[in-house]
């Protein structure tokens, strides 16, 4: 059953999917696990794992110079989709994105994932790296998201990226994609944005998973806009409740998204992580529970630096 069926199947039970990193490197997985089997319980849609391809680190060397190498922190986003596949039984949708990889990289990962028996995608374009104003695509690789999308599309048809045909074509891939409700944070204005999340849809997206917000208005608003705009995908809500007294200012500038002033004005008044934490929880149920009065069915939770508060969450929605 590909992920868009289980979507649309109809349920009255509330569902949730969460999305894990993979180990860092040399770290095992032990620690992943354990987030697994504290999730597992809520009997997740879909688990989706991050991918962190390359990045620049900058390493003195004996000369005193700065040598620029290329690294990869979390790598086996592949290998640990299919370990919780077949260790938990859990339908698994690993990143694949353009960032850091080639046309090349990307059909290596889209034959391993055959393989394996993986048929469900979230394709991303990925972050820009942080010392660069702007996404800057790697030679030889895609520069946008529709461009990751045709290439899958074009694996799906049996032919390789380079115009041979795939003697063996294996099971095609589903996909989805992310948006933004409150915007992409390179996107002119939230019109493009969104002709840009129609656009992957004309190309297949089956549904859409959104950037965190904290208003759920944004949400409300985007998806009566997308519906205008003839966006007939799922478009599932992402929460990650706060965690931390730092995330007040973090979290706005990492992931672009505003903090309402009502929960702001609660999180300045705790002084410690702790409190932080049981208002991250008590805002993120009073969230969801929003969303389900709006006919909102299934939520997709970001569990880093919050698997107990997620799991705390889910136990009060059920």
């Amino acid at each position: 059953m590909t992920l868009i069926d289980l979507i649309n199947n109809p349920s009255e039970q509330r569902r949730f999917s969460f999305e894990v990193l993979p180990p860092l490197k040399g770290s095992g997985t032990d620690k992943l696990f354990a987030t697994i089997n504290k999730l597992k319980e809520f009997n997740p849609l879909f688990i989706n794992i991050t991918t962190h391809h390359s990045e620049y680190i900058y390493k003195q060397m004996d000369n005193g110079l700065l040598q620029r190498q290329r690294i990869r922190r979390r790598p086996g986003t592949i290998a640990i989709a299919a370990a919780i596949q077949n260790k938990f039984g859990i339908p698994v949708q690993p990143h694949i994105i353009c960032s850091g990889t080639t046309i090349e990289d990307i059909e290596y990962e889209l034959l391993d994932l055959q393989f394996l028996g993986i048929s469900n995608l979230l394709l991303l374009r990925g972050d820009k790296a942080k010392e660069d104003s702007r996404f800057i695509p790697t030679p030889g690789g895609h520069e946008h998201t529709t461009d990751l999308i045709q290439q899958v599309n074009q694996f799906n048809k049996g032919v390789f990226a380079d115009g041979s045909a795939i003697k063996c074509p294996g099971k095609g891939f589903t996909f989805g994609v992310a948006c933004y409700p409150e915007k992409h944070e390179e996107a002119p204005n939230m019109d493009m944005d969104m002709a840009y999340l129609k656009e992957k849809q004309d190309l297949g997206a089956s549904f859409a998973v959104t950037q965190l917000f904290f208003d759920n208005q944004k949400y409300f608003n985007f998806v009566k806009k997308a519906r205008e705009m003839g966006i007939t995908i799922p478009i599932i809500p992402g929460i990650k409740p706060m965690a931390k007294l730092s995330q007040l200012t973090v979290v706005p500038k990492t992931f672009h998204c505003d903090i309402p002033q009502e929960l702001a004005a609660e999180a300045v008044k705790c002084k410690t992580d702790e409190e932080v934490k049981q208002l991250g929880i008590e805002w993120s149920i009073a969230q969801c529970k929003e969303l389900y009065q709006h006919g909102v069915k299934d939520i997709h939770f970001y569990t880093v630096s919050a698997v107990d508060s997620v799991a705390k969450i889910a136990r009060q929605l059920l």
